[in-house]
């Protein structure tokens, strides 16, 4: 088997990161990938959680180059750490966090000192002052050799480890730089707001720099302030790897930007309009990645132009019948009449052994192919047809919705009456961001987008949605969020009816009933625009911060209230501030514009702003809450 280099780089002194600012060179990089790989503890397997993304990469080179495996879960809990050790018992924990806690054996990231045993530090450090001044040669590295497993979620909830060999890396990326146009950047640097641990970042903040001659930055930047902060700390040309969820927020927000050459998303599908206003604003080219954890990235489009997707050359699909559905499981088709009955299988190029895709594809002809979403995701509903994907798609594009998502729970264990007479318990259901919106005119809006049988029963108003840190909501959070409505919903029911039902299955029909009574007949209030400024010489501004002074969250939420309780004419004071948010600073002196309204279940939701961009926003929960409900 050939071997391959750990990086590809022109020359030692080329820069391959930054870090807070500050360049690092490929022989300082080498430097420290040779001082951690001596330092690594004793077993094969590595749990690489370090959150800095230099601190990742050093890491990650050196438990390579230490001829050990690193370990990359799809989640960082409890379980999926139990489950680390089941598969690989002689895993170790590397970690740049001072308060660590993983239930495995842990090994913090040594510093340029060495934070190693009291001999290993000296030593340690004695190498590393040698080593910065002096080349090092780039290590090769076999290339059938596993650098990394990733894990995905199996049917049964036991992680599936994807083996990933350094060959097939290298191959993947390299492709993969061609197409994204990189080459011809120079010596460009990737902004990531995803982070190293997920297959997408594992390959477009990381891998694609190593690999394509490039640097990366270190930081993980999440709000669009922080976005703007780290582009502006590295030097042109610079690419910014993104998600939707990332790359809406900063549309919204309004935030200046520094100049970018290229946007890279991936992770959720992107909608064409977020797409075009992104490549407007920021006026340059944004390409979207089209892959899975088990195939790698296999294609791409640029979304603002168009909606199907090039394949990466050498990468072919095809489509197989199921083994059930009457045909030979391995008969490959070009078209099949019932989309459920086969699945689309990739091979070639990096792909050593094909593989089935999850994802709902139309192949158009060699090369293209339309998404139409996760195949788990397709729902019929009355003999009609569609997916959570496209529905989602049509929720996100309303003006005014900041996020949303629809949500099919899974079908109850056992069934009821209602049940046996056709009608079905389970719902299709939705929850979204809209805090500008009223209830009313988003569900018109929707019956202008999608068919009445996929109407959501019931749809929830939220601050937020808990997607992770790559903007994505995983199932069980977001059946955890239905149950905690659903509860609310209940407990509001029994305070108005002393025999409430008991079953579980009477409850959760107690709840449909709920739904509609909940929320009134009427739409909510309309949102009510009022002004206010803080005083340059508030006595709060002395200390938030000398020279830059910008008004304190309390005293935002202070006045805010207070206007609030003046349009209404009625005290505040039994009401409780359940969230609150600052998404920007606030300026002294300058003009605030606070909307609000009051919704079904007497809460009041409000946001603060100074021009086009939010500042601060808010829910003032009613003495006695009411899950907020619409049917």
């Amino acid at each position: 088997m050939p071997s391959l280099p750990l990086l590809f780089h022109s020359s030692s002194a080329q820069t391959i990161a930054w870090r807070d600012g500050s360049p690092v060179s490929v022989r300082a990089f080498l430097a420290d990938v040779t001082r951690v790989a001596k330092a690594l503890p004793e077993g094969g397997h590595v749990f690489n959680m370090c959150t800095d993304r230099y601190r990742f990469a050093v890491g990650l080179c050196a438990t390579l180059v230490a001829g050990k495996i690193s370990l990359l879960p799809s989640a960082h809990t409890p379980e999926a750490v139990r489950q680390l050790a089941s598969f690989a018992p002689d895993t170790f924990c590397l970690h740049d966090s001072a308060h660590c806690s993983v239930e495995l054996p842990r090994f913090c990231f040594p510093s340029e000192s060495g934070e190693v045993d009291a001999p290993a530090r000296v030593q340690a450090g004695a190498d590393a002052h040698a080593d910065a001044h002096a080349d090092i040669a780039v290590p090769r590295i076999d290339a059938g050799q596993v650098m990394a497993y990733l894990f995905t979620s199996g049917s049964t909830g036991v992680p599936v480890p994807h083996g990933k060999k350094w060959g097939d890396l290298v191959k993947c990326l390299r492709t993969s730089a061609a197409r994204l146009g990189l080459n011809g950047l120079g010596a460009c640097t990737l902004v990531g707001t995803v982070p190293p641990q997920h297959m997408y970042g594992f390959e477009n903040t990381v891998l694609l720099a190593l690999i394509g001659g490039f640097a990366f930055s270190n930081g993980q930047p999440f709000y669009p302030g922080d976005i703007a902060a780290e582009l502006a700390a590295v030097p042109q040309p610079r690419v910014l790897v993104t998600s939707p969820v990332h790359l809406r927020a900063l549309m919204m927000s309004g935030q200046a930007l520094p100049p970018v050459s290229l946007m890279v998303s991936a992770t959720a599908p992107l909608a064409a309009d977020l797409a075009r206003t992104a490549e407007a604003r920021l006026d340059a080219p944004l390409l979207e990645i089209y892959g899975s954890t088990e195939s790698g990235q296999i294609a791409t489009r640029r979304t603002a132009q168009r909606a199907d997707w090039q394949l990466y050359p050498d990468i072919r699909l095809e489509t197989r019948r199921q083994a059930n559905a009457g045909h030979a499981a391995d008969a490959p088709s070009d078209k099949t009449d019932e989309p459920d009955d086969a699945t689309v299988w990739v091979s070639g190029g990096h792909i050593e052994v094909p593989v089935p895709m999850g994802d709902a594809l139309e192949l158009l002809d060699a090369g293209h192919f339309l998404l139409h979403g996760r195949k788990g995701d397709l729902i019929n509903i009355a003999g009609k047809r569609t997916s959570l994907g496209y529905l989602n798609h049509q929720l996100n594009e309303i003006s005014g919705v900041v996020d949303g998502v629809f949500f099919m729970p899974d079908e109850p264990a056992s069934a009821d009456a209602t049940t046996r007479r056709g009608e079905h318990v389970t719902r299709l259901l939705a929850f979204v961001v809209a805090p500008d919106l009223a209830a009313a005119d988003l569900q018109r809006a929707l019956r202008e987008r999608i068919d009445a049988a996929f109407m959501p029963r019931p749809l929830f108003f939220v601050d937020a949605l808990p997607r992770n840190a790559t903007g994505k909501l995983p199932r069980d959070v977001l059946t955890a969020l239905v149950e905690q409505h659903t509860r609310a919903a209940l407990t509001a029911a029994t305070r108005s009816d002393a025999n409430a039902p008991a079953s579980p299955i009477a409850a959760r029909a107690a709840c449909s009933t709920i739904e509609r009574t909940v929320a009134p007949s009427t739409t909510r209030p309309a949102t009510r625009p009022l002004t206010f400024t803080i005083p340059a010489d508030h006595a709060a501004l002395p200390g938030h911060f000398p020279g830059q002074p910008i008004v304190p969250g309390v005293v935002l939420l202070d006045h805010a209230i207070s206007a609030i309780g003046a349009a209404l004419n009625r005290s505040l004071d039994a009401c409780r501030l359940s969230s609150a948010k600052f998404p920007s600073p606030a300026e002294a002196g300058a003009p605030l514009d606070l909307m609000f309204e009051t919704t079904a279940s007497g809460a009041i939701r409000f946001t603060v702003s100074a021009g086009q961009r939010a500042v601060a926003s808010g829910v003032l929960a009613a003495p006695e809450p009411v899950a907020e409900a619409v049917s």
